[in-house]
């Protein structure tokens, strides 16, 4: 499983470093990844989201302050930006980043997104709880009645970020770079979601729409994705080469997500 871990891996990407934390009393600081020019993509951004809405179940926020300072890294392929004592629930190796960014020699680790983070953090000597699931599948259950599947187009395309310019102009693309509750409406609207966006893929699933990846490039890294599904009890993992070959193959197979687990593994005693 190392090994194969290790093949994953690929050419390093420019680091964005951590966000410095603005309040000036001890509080729990979220990280989350944002582009350097300032836009919001729309997977990450879910971090702040859903911690947000999580913490609002118990009439709490971002903004209270605490006995300790902490630092929290939830949706994303963030691993590499962790610190010392970090704390993680849910968050996932970045395939493109090489081991040796990795630094962080003690985290406190409640959930990751998938078996593939799982074993490249006990490979390096971290405890890791067998607690799976990328936090963006709590959307229906998080909002439940807000958003409805209306299955009134037949397909959309949900492009990464950096696959943006590879569907311009085409019809029923989603970007982005939208809000995320636009984001989700449109993917509400399809019957099929073909995606290069993990996160476009997670919230079809999470509603029950059948989703296809989709490599329009090899910008991304595997792994995420392998991740992902392989968190989802999903390990016979095939993706399409085109839009084309994606609408032929369909979504793949639905699982059951019982997203207790996740939720009883989220750290409140961060907020005593």
């Amino acid at each position: 499983m190392l090994k194969r871990i290790k093949n994953l891996f690929g050419p390093a990407p420019v680091p964005q470093p951590p966000v410095a934390a603005p309040l000036p009393y001890r509080h729990v600081s979220l990280f989350h990844w944002r582009p350097a020019n300032g836009s919001v993509n729309f997977g990450d951004h879910l971090s702040q989201v859903l911690v947000s809405r999580v913490l609002g179940l118990r009439g709490l926020t971002l903004e209270d302050q605490v006995e300790q300072s902490a630092r929290l890294l939830a949706i994303g392929s963030i691993l590499h930006f962790a610190a010392h004592d970090d704390v993680v629930w849910g968050s996932g190796v970045n395939g493109k980043v090489p081991e040796s960014a990795f630094t962080a020699q003690r985290l406190d680790i409640r959930a990751v997104r998938g078996p593939l983070t799982e074993e490249f953090l006990r490979s390096r000597g971290h405890r890791v709880p067998a607690v799976y699931g990328d936090p963006a599948l709590l959307v229906p259950h998080l909002f439940a009645g807000r958003f409805r599947p209306t299955g009134e187009k037949p397909h959309v395309i949900v492009p990464n970020l950096h696959d943006l310019r590879l569907v311009a102009g085409k019809p029923d693309v989603v970007s982005p770079l939208a809000g995320w509750n636009v984001v989700v409406a449109e993917i509400l609207k399809a019957r099929l979601v073909i995606a290069s966006s993990l996160h476009g893929l997670v919230i079809a699933e999470a509603f029950g729409i059948p989703a296809r990846y989709v490599r329009l490039s090899e910008t991304e890294d595997l792994f995420k994705y392998r991740d992902y599904y392989y968190g989802t009890g999903r390990t016979d993992f095939e993706y399409a080469s085109s839009i084309p070959q994606a609408l032929e193959m369909g979504g793949m197979p639905a699982f059951a997500f019982d997203p207790r687990p996740l939720l009883d593994a989220f750290p409140w005693d961060l907020w005593r």
